[in-house]
């Protein structure tokens, strides 16, 4: 049986996590799309073994919540009846981050729905302990879900955007006027100047840079839920364990830690 050399294996996972798409990784390294996507997949589930394994036991005091946009075979507006309404069209990435180590604890991949915001709540309630602050932006269901999770031992706030919805004068890509944003404690005694989404709005622009998948009018979009899933397990591991983040100096790991090093691909890999 063929098997790659664990030295190409690196490439290959190298260039994905700097942005490469799938075809331009083949360009790069020699192997096959086929390969490149097989490759992604398995290591993705180490990725996921690892995080499940080592996130755990967390002791943080803030936690900030969002959701960015991605999209699966084809844009929402196209999707016909024989589509799957499960896998086709606007999927979601929901992600947790701490905002003192910069980890990501808990994330999942989705459509934007209640059940899914429990389910991120039950995944964060599960990797952490003792009380903490949580911000979240405006999706409604978030309330529902983390009274239903974390009951009362949680200091839970919104930070509700407006925008102006001005569809006529705004540039075509770029984003409606934010005219006004409002901090909304939802239970607990959350600190009114610590109600932010500043750092999982900055992580989101980190996902549209480093995931090929998600860079916006361009092909290189997911065409099977299960790789768009991978490639997010990808990201994140390497993320957490990998990459230096450069503020911290070390990665979000450390910070938060988890392990007393920087880890490499061997590494994450093996375990």
């Amino acid at each position: 049986m063929n098997c790659l050399p664990f030295e190409k294996k690196i490439q290959v996972l190298n260039c994905l996590v700097e942005g490469n798409s799938i075809r331009s990784t083949e360009r790069i390294s020699g192997v096959h799309r086929d390969t490149i996507m097989r490759l992604m997949v398995s290591t993705s589930l180490r990725c996921m073994k690892v995080m499940d394994e080592k996130i755990k036991n967390l002791s943080v005091k803030q936690i900030q919540v969002d959701e960015i946009w991605g999209y699966v075979a084809k844009k929402q507006k196209r999707i016909k009846e024989t589509d799957s309404s499960y896998e086709v069209g606007d999927q979601y990435i929901f992600a947790a981050i701490d905002a003192d180590t910069k980890l990501i604890p808990s994330f999942m991949v989705g459509k934007r729905t209640a059940e899914n915001a429990v389910l991120l709540m039950r995944d964060l309630q599960w990797r952490i302990a003792g009380r903490f602050q949580l911000t979240t932006d405006g999706f409604r269901p978030y309330v529902e879900a983390v009274e239903t999770t974390f009951g009362a031992n949680v200091d839970f706030s919104q930070l509700v955007k407006v925008y102006s919805g001005d569809e006529k004068t705004r540039e075509r890509y770029s984003p409606s006027e934010i005219t006004g944003e409002y901090k909304t404690p939802i239970m607990g005694e959350p600190d009114w100047e610590k109600i932010s989404t500043s750092y999982i709005e900055r992580q989101n622009l980190t996902m549209r840079m480093q995931m090929r998948r998600l860079t916006r009018l361009t092909n290189g979009f997911s065409k099977k839920l299960t790789n768009l899933k991978a490639a997010v397990a990808l990201h994140f591991a390497h993320y957490n364990f990998l990459r230096v983040h450069r503020t911290l100096k070390t990665t979000p790991a450390m910070a938060a830690g988890i392990t007393n090093h920087i880890w490499t691909w061997a590494e994450l890999l093996s375990n």
